[in-house]
């Protein structure tokens, strides 16, 4: 896999350029990057000036606490075991907390080390996965008050569970709401987070007014739009047409394996799955759904090889599969084999593996197994 640098740079341009001003960027790299790579990434990230990332769990923060530059914070998320949170505070790693009995235990590790808690406080608005309902909330506000020497109020977020379409607005409307009364609960009590958060990448891009402090950019950092809603916001907001201010910034390859000739009327793999109508040359990839290619793709999907496209023949294997090269002149083992990404004029985007698959975009990506060599490029 490929990683473009320059393309990169340009999502994160285009980012910053929706955001409000003084608004911070926080890059989302949970499930490896979504499937870019962690150390890649945050190398990356770094080099184009984030200084914030987000992690769905120590195991990822500690990965990113070896590749991050200098200066750079990191949040986790998601899962904190209690056997981590001495680990978290001693690295001065900021984390949610979404249980009041939960704050106990921080006060305890913040003591023992003698050093500040950094926490975030998840609130209940609408999604209900994780986050203090009003009652605890207001608790969890007199502990973090009475312990302020301990523990740092870090922030104050919730997750919208919609953003990302058209229909959900309803809800996300109410989200909104419900996060601006436990605002009001702080000044009410004159104890403010040092952030307010609340925007993932569809309501960062289209959303101006959940903005607050920083927003939490997750699949727009890789090139990707979170929805079809969201990028026809954006071309409404510039008066186009189209539009293509994010580059996707991955490329998967491969080479051939082996090339075979196939008789009309034998069959190609495992099973009848397909049989040859003709006589039929094909190219043998080593790749397969242990590597993280779906095996829905089989018979369907397509890979680029001398830029032009070759028709999946057969079942996805473990380790390999085959196309069809017939129509393509001058093919040879050890040519380059495009799987996703750009080959001269044609292009296999993401789109075409969900489409088949009925795959996330997201769930796609995050699958690809971090055995796959990830390199940086301009």
């Amino acid at each position: 896999m490929e990683l473009s640098q320059s393309g990169l740079k340009k999502n994160i341009n285009f980012i910053r350029k929706k955001l409000s001003e003084g608004t911070r960027l926080s890059c989302v790299v949970k499930a490896n990057a979504y499937g870019h790579g962690i150390p890649q990434i945050v190398t990356m990230l770094g080099k184009v000036g984030v200084d914030h990332i987000s992690v769905a769990s120590a195991y990822e923060a500690e990965e990113v606490l070896e590749f991050r530059k200098a200066g750079t914070d990191i949040m986790i998320m998601g899962i904190l075991y209690d056997n981590d949170i001495e680990w978290a505070i001693a690295h001065d790693i900021e984390f949610y907390v979404f249980n009041y009995e939960r704050l106990k235990l921080v006060l305890e590790k913040a003591k023992k080390l003698n050093r500040k808690a950094k926490v975030h406080i998840e609130v209940e608005t609408g999604t209900n996965r994780t986050g203090m309902t009003e009652e605890y909330f207001k608790k969890a506000l007199t502990f973090l008050k009475r312990n302020n020497e301990h523990i740092t109020f870090q922030g104050l977020c919730t997750h919208l569970g919609g953003a990302e379409s058209l229909s959900s607005t309803f809800r996300t409307e109410q989200q909104k709401e419900r996060y601006k009364n436990y605002l009001a609960e702080c000044k009410k009590r004159k104890y403010m987070p040092v952030t307010r958060h609340i925007a993932c990448s569809a309501s960062a891009l289209v959303m101006p007014e959940t903005h607050y402090d920083m927003v939490r950019v997750g699949v727009a950092t890789y090139g990707f739009w979170p929805s079809p809603d969201v990028y026809y916001q954006h071309l409404q907001s510039v008066s186009k047409m189209k539009d293509t201010p994010m580059s996707r910034i991955i490329t998967w390859k491969s080479d051939i394996m082996d090339i075979k000739h196939v008789p009309k009327g034998d069959f190609i793999g495992y099973g009848t799955a397909f049989q040859a109508t003709h006589d039929m040359d094909i190219a043998v990839i080593p790749v397969g759904y242990c590597n993280g290619y779906p095996r829905g793709q089989s018979n369907r999907g397509y890979v680029l090889i001398n830029g032009r496209k070759a028709r999946i023949t057969g079942l996805i294997n473990m380790n390999l599969f085959m196309v069809d090269i017939g129509d393509i002149p001058n093919v040879n083992t050890g040519d380059e084999v495009v799987l996703l990404g750009k080959q001269k004029n044609n292009t296999i985007n993401v789109s075409s593996f969900t489409n088949y698959t009925q795959l996330l975009n997201n769930e796609m990506l995050s699958r690809l197994p971090t055995a796959i060599p990830r390199k940086i490029v301009r």
